[in-house]
């Protein structure tokens, strides 16, 4: 028999709203009682255990509170804790700080992880089964005969409830190898976080508990409270996935979902501030076209254009926000409920549209578009990948946040795709987001897997994404729904791999879900936000409104000489790391990226002193790449893969560390595979941004990955404690707004050289090209024939142009120069307008070219110098050019340097400013600050 967690019946509306702090709570006589205020305990009988707990919480916080258990964290826990995440867990309090006499009372959560029971006063409440549906119940009438009522949550294991859901009779299957199993199996049959049963970069501890608040909620019987409230901003006539008239005036639809009552002939009224003009009322009155159904009230405003300033993204423009009030009143004009939210006008659209003769005339090749455009203007996106900062969301804070969104911006980003298969972001996140101009591109939770398509499967899946795309649409931030992560280029790719036979069925699956049953769900809803069903994919051939499936999707249907879709990239071999010809042509690039150690500072929070080395049994098997594809605990074979991955790649394109110290030699190494990850990566993003300028107009690169979810070898560029790797700050560069770059091509020998710029504007701007040895003397002969100083170049608007070209084999061997002795240090200076600002502004940027690789060149000491001041630190190069110069500093404090792994030639001087973002050292660090470049790793000491 299944557990009574698997027949949670499938509610009519579960709609809802995360606690956002910028937004006011409804009004009125209405009693709300947080679940947190209450004294919670979380308990297993079988195994003895019952220890204080907090609400939201999840097991493994509570047991670890209490030292029932070590950090999970720490060390191998992610395997010696697998028995938490196979037993089940009960959450119980007794509630208090209700109000006796009230006509109606509602239990709300926000968020049950994820397979539970639910009783008061010890009577059946409700089954759930979706981590990320917000659940309500009318709990009235059992509190009619209950004076002192307990509220007790069971959550059952969900490894073994998925395992039970996998083995029924007739349960759907799919052919061997098409859904990929990291540590837990089955995750496909459950609504929970995808990456909770593993990932290759993450861990596989399958939390149970409360994650989000929940409330008890009282109010009379003529009253109403409202649970969620969609806001949707868009232009008169637009619909989704099309660019809208930008002319046309500005549309509000508004929707609130309501539970108790509301009196027939309700009214719906709206007031729109300014809260950076002393909140100002910038327009209000009342809603049109109102209709009312049960659970919700729907009404529509028209804004005039000159009544509102637009939101834009960071480096566009502002991020002008409003606050738009909504209230519900009756007959005689009392008002009965009110909700606010913080709002923004702006267009996003995501365009697919076929190229058109007029683009083509201007040298973009044909196919299908694959870009973002917002308020009507073409943009560059430049971003990462966002995943899940941590594996319990309860400890994922505002301030946290916060401190990663603002490592964002100084990296010079502007759109983060959120990575399907983790969780739903928090309003919090949104509302950062809204306030900083960061878009993000957001998905369902899928990834890496086909699902079921049973009636009940899909019924749940529906209600999941119509409460989350109703719960997040007023955020102007919100950019994107996608369907879900890698199904049509990697799932239905290895279906027709594997099991070609079974390629039409599965593909009509496919469909059913991400195109007949996810795509009403974002276009019942919204008219301002694009969906696809799939990241990453050729993009559609073509799409309808009213007929499922909807989108004709390209699939591979493609044409030669024609460009489509978005591109992801990943190849391990790093021979042929740098070589451009191996790298995807699209319209966009959505992930790339190669792994790298954490640093030292990051491991010790983690590990015993024992484990620090670089091939040690725990560090081995912390790092999930690859991954072991089921629960063995001793996956060496897989994860040694990756491993060698790393040292390779070290090895054959920088010199290797070989330090005396086991420590130093561990921590050098570190930092020499996070050298290649960086090195790697300044490349590709270079790649696709010199790609706007070219036949594929390619329109945006978001790498792989943002931040880590916990300490281990991974794709990220920023620590678990927010600490940032070689890689954010060298990204940081290659998104600055005017960048130059070389391209070299070693099988012919030929250096290109292009200046790219993301600027709406034309760029004007001059080029130094000049040589030099690694002593930092200048190659006369080079410089002679291939040096250039003070040349003039153009770039178009969002365009990349060819400043030097030249056959450098053949110039190093007609001036006998050898290439692991010679230096190209490029400059440019630039001149041209930011979006959406007056006055022309001047960018510089600078790079470094050698024909050699790093590991063959004749590196000298640099003579490094640093003079470490109250807010500032100098670094000078006084012996010969200093490459990936690294200012490192202890543990305890987390600090972002204005640049950090760059270069310095001979005699240059670099000031560098610093943020303190955390520091538990009271300012201690900056005496433990070292400077080092390349050169040191050729030392013993």
């Amino acid at each position: 028999m299944l557990p009574e967690y698997l027949y949670s019946p499938l509610l009519q509306c579960v709609l809802g709203v995360f606690a956002a702090k910028s937004e006011q709570p409804s009004p009125s006589a209405q009693h709300v009682v947080p679940l947190a205020d209450n004294t919670w305990t979380v308990s297993n009988p079988k195994l003895g255990i019952s220890v204080p707990g907090k609400y939201p919480s999840q097991a493994h916080l509570d047991l670890y509170a209490e030292q029932v258990i070590g950090d999970p964290y720490h060390g191998l826990n992610d395997f010696n804790l697998r028995w938490v995440a196979e037993s089940n867990w009960t959450y119980s309090a007794p509630l208090t700080g209700l109000k006796n006499g009230s006509d109606a009372t509602w239990l709300l959560f926000e968020g049950l992880d994820t397979f539970t029971s639910i009783k008061l006063c010890g009577k059946h409440v409700a089954s759930t089964n979706n981590q990320f549906r917000q659940y309500y119940f009318d709990v009235t009438s059992i509190l009619k005969n209950c004076s002192k009522p307990t509220l007790s949550i069971d959550f059952g294991s969900a490894p073994n409830i998925v395992d039970q859901i996998a083995a029924q009779p007739g349960q759907e299957t799919w052919p061997y190898g098409v859904n990929l199993v990291y540590e837990f199996p089955n995750r496909w049959f459950m609504r929970k976080e995808q990456s909770d049963f593993g990932w290759d970069w993450g861990p596989a501890f399958a939390p149970a508990g409360p994650w989000l608040p929940g409330y008890v909620i009282q109010f009379g019987s003529s009253e109403a409270y409202v649970r969620n409230a969609l806001v949707d901003v868009y232009k008169k006539g637009q619909m989704n996935n099309m660019p809208p008239d930008q002319s046309q005036p500005w549309m509000v639809n508004a929707s609130l979902d309501y539970i108790g009552t509301l009196p027939s002939g309700a009214r719906m009224t709206y007031t729109l501030k300014d809260p950076s003009d002393s909140n100002k009322t910038v327009s209000s009155g009342s809603m049109t076209k109102v209709n009312m159904t049960d659970n919700a009230i729907n009404g529509l405003v028209s804004i005039s254009n000159d009544l509102v300033k637009m939101w834009w993204p960071n480096g566009l423009g502002d991020q002008n926000l409003y606050y738009m009030t909504l209230s519900i009143a009756d007959s005689a004009n009392k008002t009965i409920t009110t909700a606010t939210r913080r709002i923004g006008f702006r267009t996003i659209v995501l365009n697919e549209d076929v190229v058109t003769d007029e683009q083509m005339a201007k040298g973009i090749a044909p196919g299908n578009n694959w870009h973002f455009e917002v308020n009507g203007h073409v943009f560059f996106a430049k971003g990462s990948n966002f995943i899940p900062p941590d594996a319990f969301w309860p400890r994922v804070t505002q301030e946290r946040m916060k401190t990663l969104f603002d490592s964002v911006i100084e990296g010079n980003q502007n759109m983060l795709r959120v990575w399907a298969s983790g969780a739903y972001s928090p309003d919090f996140m949104y509302s950062l987001a809204d306030e900083m101009g960061i878009l993000l591109w957001s998905e369902f939770e899928f990834g890496d897997s086909l699902y079921p398509v049973n009636q009940e499967f899909l019924d749940n899946v529906y209600e999941e994404a119509n409460y989350q795309v109703r719960r997040v649409n007023y955020h102007p931030s919100l950019a994107f729904w996608a369907g879900g992560n890698e199904l049509e280029n990697l799932e239905l790719s290895l279906v027709n791999n594997s099991s070609p036979s079974s390629y039409t069925k599965l593909k009509a699956q496919y469909e059913q879900l991400f195109l007949t049953t996810l795509f009403p769900a974002v276009f019942e809803n919204t008219h301002s936000i694009s969906y696809a069903p799939s990241s990453t994919s050729n993009g559609y051939i073509s799409l309808n409104f009213t007929d499922a499936p909807y989108f004709r999707e390209r699939y591979n249907d493609l044409v030669s000489g024609s460009v489509y879709g978005e591109t992801d990239y990943y190849d391990y071999d790093a021979t042929i790391a740098f070589d451009t010809s191996n790298y995807p042509v699209g319209r966009f690039s959505n992930e790339f990226g190669f792994h790298s150690m954490p640093s030292l500072q990051t491991w010790q929070q983690a590990l015993d002193p024992a484990d620090l080395h670089f091939n040690s049994s725990t560090i081995v098997l912390r790092n999930h790449h690859n991954p072991p594809g089921g629960l063995n605990t001793s996956n060496y074979a897989n994860s040694s893969e990756g491993m060698a991955q790393m040292t390779e790649a070290v090895q054959l394109w920088y010199p290797t560390p070989n330090k005396t110290d086991s420590v130093g030699n561990f921590s050098a190494w570190c930092h020499a595979t996070q050298i290649f990850q960086a090195d790697y990566y300044t490349s590709q993003i270079q790649f696709y941004r010199r790609g706007s300028g070219l036949p594929q107009r390619t329109l945006g690169s978001l790498y792989w990955q943002l931040e880590d979810i916990w300490q281990a070898p991974t794709w990220a560029g920023i620590e678990y404690d927010g600490r940032w790797k070689v890689l954010h700050y060298r990204a940081k560069d290659a998104y600055r707004n005017v960048v130059v770059h070389p391209f070299f091509n070693r099988s012919t020998g030929i250096l290109d050289v292009y200046v790219t710029s993301d600027l709406w504007a034309a760029t004007t701007g001059t080029l130094d090209a000049l040589w030099y040895d690694w002593s930092g003397a200048e190659l006369p002969q080079m410089d002679m024939t291939a040096g250039v100083q003070g040349r003039s170049f153009d770039v178009g608007p969002i365009n990349s142009t060819r400043v030097y070209s030249r056959n450098v084999s053949s110039l190093l061997a007609t001036s006998h120069n050898s290439p692991d002795d010679a230096l190209l240090r490029l400059n440019i200076s630039a001149t041209g307008p930011l979006p959406n600002t007056a006055g022309n502004q001047t960018f510089t940027h600078e790079a470094w070219f050698h024909p050699a690789s790093l590991a063959e060149a004749r590196l000298v000491d640099p003579g490094l110098q640093f003079d470490v001041g109250e807010s500032s630190l100098v670094v000078q190069a006084t012996q010969g050019v200093a490459s990936w110069v690294w200012v490192d500093y202890p543990g305890g404090a987390v600090v972002a340097f204005e640049d950090n792994g760059f270069w310095l030639g001979k005699g240059e001087r670099r000031t560098l400013g610093w943020t303190v973002k955390s520091d538990d050292t009271d300012g201690g660090w900056k005496g433990g600050i070292k400077v080092t470049s390349l050169w040191d790793s050729t030392l013993s000491d």
